[in-house]
């Protein structure tokens, strides 16, 4: 029943509201304060730098699911760092030979490409250390990456959430009702 008399009662929500509308709308406005934004940007931008080519996107997913952090927010970092992600694999891996005292192993990328789809298990074989020892220094820098880019944006963040409700106009809770808010 309406709170006020004279209001009309909303007709019940549909199932494409509740089951498909719904879901969006919540996964578009999930983790909107400036700590759960520099949060999804900072662990985002950590997954976005993970050394092994392909996987970024997958596992940017299941953290930001994990964790509840706003997917939009998370692939959309992810898929800005892509320019800086291939020169970094490369300064990973040679890191990684020197980190484990490997020999630098050069390889044309047309052999590469050919034993990696021709024979896969060969590939994994020659190159499967390599990528390993990325990883582990990729292990090593996360952390602390993530915390100077949570540390750095969250000052930021703060302030653009400030100054926008100081700035922005009160409109009603638009919750209340199925209307838009007004337009100025």
């Amino acid at each position: 029943m309406p709170e006020n008399p004279t209001e009309p009662a909303r007709p019940p929500r549909t199932f494409w509201q509740r089951r498909v509308l719904d879901p969006v709308v919540a996964q578009l406005t999930q983790g909107i304060t400036p700590e759960k934004i520099a949060l999804t940007v900072s662990i985002g931008s950590c997954i976005a730098l993970f050394p092994i080519l392909g996987t970024t996107t997958l596992l940017c997913l299941l953290v930001g699911i994990v964790l509840r952090l706003n997917q939009p927010i998370i692939q959309a970092v992810n898929y800005l760092l892509t320019p800086i992600h291939i020169p970094l694999i490369w300064w990973m891996v040679r890191t990684g030979e020197w980190l484990f005292g490997e020999p630098h192993h050069p390889f044309k990328m047309r052999v590469l490409a050919n034993l990696l789809w021709e024979e896969p298990m060969q590939f994994l074989r020659v190159f499967g250390l390599t990528g390993l020892h990325a990883i582990v220094v990729w292990a090593i820098l996360a952390p602390f990456w993530t915390v100077l880019i949570y540390h750095l944006l969250l000052p930021v963040l703060r302030e653009v959430a400030r100054v926008r409700l100081t700035v922005l106009p009160k409109c009603p809770d638009s919750k209340d009702t199925d209307e838009p808010p007004p337009v100025p």
